[in-house]
């Protein structure tokens, strides 16, 4: 009996562990530029680093300008040395506000999504 009982109690200590585990989601850590931030010079990309590893396949990033118009260079992609880093080319941007908006999914298969802006100043 006192078998079960210490296996039920070391059970219950792990579930905790084995919940947060099951509901990991892909959400950003920090951007660059910064979300909601006023850049002097034009940024080369679009940087998110999530708080954990990315699907390549169905994680995206798309950048548009105030009138919606896209201004990405190319595809998002993943940064070879980092699966939690997606990042995404930029031409050389006017002064404005840029809207991102991101897809992710993570190595676990839950998706997210979100958006930011930042203003290239002039």
């Amino acid at each position: 009996m006192t078998r079960v009982l210490r296996c039920l109690a070391l059970a219950c200590l792990m579930l905790p562990g084995a919940a947060a585990d099951a509901m990991a989601h892909a959400f950003p850590d920090h951007a660059a530029p910064a979300v909601g931030s006023t850049v002097h010079a034009p940024p080369a990309q679009v940087r998110i680093w999530f708080t954990e590893a990315l699907e390549p396949a169905f994680s995206t990033i798309a950048v548009t300008d105030a009138a919606g118009k896209p201004v990405a260079k190319g595809k998002a992609r993943l940064d070879p040395g980092n699966p939690k880093l997606l990042e995404i080319d930029l031409p050389a941007l006017p002064p404005g506000t840029y809207h991102v908006a991101w897809r992710v999914i993570s190595v676990d298969t839950h998706p997210t999504q979100g958006d930011f802006s930042f203003t290239v100043a002039p």
